[in-house]
């Protein structure tokens, strides 16, 4: 028998039926990597932000009040029976030790509320109901500032803008508003500008030091560049905080460093170097260093030393052939480079810590601060997510000018 020709429709079902096959096929194979995304890198994300903005210590520890002031439209003080019912979960709170929790959380509203609060605690959990607000003052005289109730008010929402608003030197005053906090307390912008300062500095002495470097290893014969490449790498293979440590001894004023300057006779006495921030550029640059040369030599090695040469040949100087030819050509490299560093000197904690002073502190340790001393989870996610879309905008920003499919990583 003849074989029957499928027919046009057949042929595209057939075509139609691989296809899906083959993306199914695909899709399995990135499975795995999409479900380490979500669970490690995705969820973290989400979290971080949601802990930004959530508002839940009041909520936990006087449910009902909490219901109370969401429906309390606020101005002045509160009606006698929100003032009532607030009074009897307070005592009650008190006497189950569950009160510092809420106690800490108004405190970052205004200073010294959470003094307040413990000890009206204490006083009311000794007392006997029904309370009203000549009680509350009689304990503390500040229940009759208004500001103290809008506080409560605003303790009481399930979200908050406070850890936000903290973040960017801001707060709200007594009637609402937004405003900026007193001066001596306006640190994180600069702390923040301290950062992509570091950074953007780090980001260029590594683009300074690596791109000489990995033009020569473009360029030397391939025995040659073999050795220099495993010096390249050779920080890779020591611990983050050897590497640092190291450089504690090495520019501290006793240090080989200060020895040798003043041995060539460059310095009379020795330099302030470590705990300072010298040592946080020069520190951060050793260890970021391989992230900039690797992105370029992998483009180097792709340009044809025959586009120079046709340049040269055509009655360009090797400055213009290589101005005109081969750093434009480079510049993939040259980009992704520049984004790799600076995005990882941007959340840099364990070197500016150790080889920094007081004030060369970036925001990753602020962050670190508050995560692991403070217990403020709060401020420390808003401290990260305003990190996160600061790096974000200048990430899309770099996409618009340079545009992300020009960079190579190989």
């Amino acid at each position: 028998m003849e074989a029957v020709a499928p027919t046009a429709p057949d042929l595209a079902r057939r075509v139609r039926a691989g296809e899906r096959r083959r993306r199914l096929a695909a899709f399995g194979l990135t499975l795995p990597l999409c479900a380490f995304l979500l669970v490690f890198f995705v969820l973290p994300i989400l979290g971080m932000l949601r802990l930004a903005v959530s508002n839940t210590e009041m909520a936990e520890t006087l449910p009902r009040s909490t219901e109370a002031f969401r429906t309390w439209e606020g101005g002045g003080v509160p009606p006698p029976d929100i003032v009532d019912l607030f009074a009897r979960e307070l005592a009650e709170a008190h006497r189950a030790r569950s009160l510092a929790r809420f106690a800490t959380r108004l405190n970052y509203e205004e200073a010294g509320l959470r003094s307040l609060v413990l000890n009206t605690g204490r006083r009311l959990a000794r007392a006997q109901p029904p309370f009203s607000l000549d009680d509350l003052a009689a304990i503390d005289p500040s229940w009759r500032d208004p500001g103290v109730w809008a506080a409560i008010r605003r303790a009481a929402q399930p979200w908050t803008d406070l850890y936000v608003l903290a973040a960017l030197d801001l707060q709200h005053d007594a009637e609402g508003r937004i405003v900026r906090v007193p001066p001596e307390r306006a640190i994180y912008l600069d702390i923040l500008g301290r950062t992509f300062r570091i950074a953007a500095v780090v980001t260029l002495a590594c683009l300074v030091i690596g791109y000489p470097l990995a033009y020569t290893l473009a360029h030397l014969p391939e025995r040659h560049a073999h050795l220099l490449m495993i010096g390249v790498l050779l920080p890779f293979w020591t611990s983050l905080l050897v590497r640092t440590a190291a450089w504690i001894v090495i520019l501290q004023r006793e240090g080989p460093l200060n020895e040798l300057l003043q041995w060539l006779g460059l310095i009379d006495r020795p330099l302030e170097l470590v705990f300072h921030r010298p040592a946080v550029y020069i520190a951060m640059t050793h260890v970021l260093l391989p992230f900039m040369v690797l992105p370029i030599y992998s483009v180097m090695r792709t340009i044809h030393p025959s586009y120079v040469r046709a340049a040269l040949s055509l009655g360009a100087t090797p400055w213009t052939a290589f101005r005109r030819v081969y750093l434009p050509l480079s510049l993939p490299g040259v980009s992704a480079g520049c984004l790799l560093v600076f995005i990882l000197a941007l959340g840099y904690y364990i070197t500016p810590a150790l080889v920094g002073g007081a004030t060369d502190q970036m925001i990753s340790w602020f962050i670190a601060f508050y995560t692991l001393q403070t217990v403020n989870w709060g401020m420390a996610a808003a401290l990260g997510s305003i990190l996160l879309l600061a790096t974000l905008a200048l990430y899309l920003l770099f996409a618009r000018v340079v545009g992300i499919e020009r960079l190579r990583l190989a």
